[in-house]
């Protein structure tokens, strides 16, 4: 583990208001106290003057200090609340620089040793990861479930479980002789295994609606040209995002807009017409389009109300509805899902709410997985778990189970997962 003092700019993009540059490591307390005069000893907030080696005044400022393990890295830890001027945060960083064994911070450094001074575990480091870049309420709601120990504890509590059945096991193939061992456990211990597998089998089973709520829900605009699919793309991001004209095949490529739907975030995409064309530019917009289909988890089949009703067979998948559009010039028609006018917004708030209540459905607010890592070593548990059901010999079936235990402990990192942190801490901003 590394000895250096780190520290970086952990608030916002400068100028601003607030500045605040954090310090940790063995140095910081020292340092602080050479820039900003002496520090009484505990957790204090003090306004001081920041001068320079050279005696200059480099800002007034509040000192936070934070005395190891009672920090955000468990180590010392002092924080500055500067006036946010890319000047002043300049001036300090300067001074910490020309300290030996003081360095700039790496992308996550701060995360990464409250992890390794065990103040949060790697899921707890996935959830704040979420919770920094939430951009919506749902997103918000994820991410805390997770980054504040909900998910950790549910992990744990299984691999506890696992590990007491094994104990169990383990006890009965050691001590079958023995007076104070019972001469069976199987049925405690198989009823409460099975009834975990169960619930491990249910939580990855919402592994969807939280990736849905983590990366967005995708909803794809098919239909034949000129079906009004880019008028209702503007019409819901209320701006101007596609070009719309009566010309059919306008659309070649790919657009999308990212809202936000009573905290759910939508990621909505136009596509080009779908037809037949000679037109290779138009060929190859028709096949991005289908593509995008292929992968939508919602698609709104868009027909001009005034032409045949069709829900399109582009995909197995995804809940296609049928819109008939141009309503403020056909007026409703029987054969679609629903009728709405891009032109006039009769039928927006309606589209919008039938959205919501599909997302309604694939996440209800509780504990789901929502990162691959996570849900890989879920999936690998529940194998393991069901080998343990299912073997015959006793000490295999209690191997299975102590690898199943370790699979929920990658999640966590309370097993070797070395492998894994650079790619986990990489993901941080310097500041945090």
């Amino acid at each position: 583990m590394t000895t250096d003092t780190i520290f970086a700019l952990s608030s916002g993009a400068l100028p601003a208001g607030i500045a605040v540059v954090r310090l940790s490591g063995p140095k910081a307390l020292t340092l602080a106290a050479e820039l900003a005069g002496p520090i009484a000893s505990g957790r204090h907030t003090t306004l001081r003057s920041i001068r320079g080696r050279n005696d200059l005044l480099i800002d007034k400022a509040l000192v936070l200090t934070f005395p190891a393990p009672n920090s955000f890295t468990g180590e010392d830890c002092v924080e500055f609340h500067l006036h946010g001027s890319r000047a002043v945060v300049a001036a300090l960083q300067a001074e910490f620089e020309a300290v030996p064994g003081v360095r700039l911070a790496d992308a996550g450094e701060f995360s990464r040793r409250a992890f390794e001074n065990g103040k949060m575990d790697l899921a707890e480091v996935d959830g704040l990861a979420d919770l920094i870049s939430a951009e919506t309420e749902m997103q918000r709601r994820l991410a805390i479930e997770q980054g504040f120990g909900g998910q950790s504890a549910l992990y744990t509590g299984w691999a506890e479980r696992l590990t007491h059945a094994r104990a169990l096991i383990e006890a009965e193939l050691d001590f079958a002789d023995e007076d104070d061992v019972p001469g069976s456990v199987s049925q405690q211990v198989w009823e409460d295994v099975g009834a975990l597998y169960l619930d491990v089998a249910e939580h990855i089973e919402r592994a969807r609606g939280g990736e849905i709520v983590r990366d967005g829900y995708k909803v794809v605009l098919a239909g034949p040209p000129n079906a009004g699919k880019s008028s209702l793309l503007n019409a819901l991001a209320q701006r101007e995002v596609a070009i719309v004209t009566h010309i059919a095949g306008t659309t070649r490529d790919i657009l999308s807009v990212d809202l936000d739907l009573q905290g759910y975030l939508v990621r909505f995409f136009d596509t080009a017409g779908l037809r037949e064309t000679d037109d290779l530019v138009e060929q190859e917009g028709v096949r991005r389009a289908r593509n995008a289909a292929s992968t939508a988890d919602m698609i709104l089949y868009l027909n001009e109300i005034d032409s045949d009703p069709k829900s399109g067979a582009i995909a197995e998948h995804a809940r296609i509805i049928r819109i008939g559009t141009k309503l403020d010039r056909h007026g409703l028609a029987e054969g679609y899902d629903l009728c709405l006018s891009a032109e006039t917004g009769e039928g927006l708030a309606e589209l919008k709410a039938l959205i919501v209540d599909e997302l309604k459905t694939t996440w209800s607010g509780t504990l789901a997985p929502s990162r691959a890592r996570h849900l890989i070593a879920l999936k690998e548990a529940s194998n393991f778990i069901e080998e343990a059901l299912n073997g015959e010999q006793l000490d295999l079936r209690a191997e299975s189970l102590r690898l199943a235990a370790s699979a929920l402990g990658r999640i966590t990192g309370r097993v070797d997962v070395e492998q894994l942190l650079d790619v986990i801490f990489s993901q941080f901003c310097i500041g945090k």
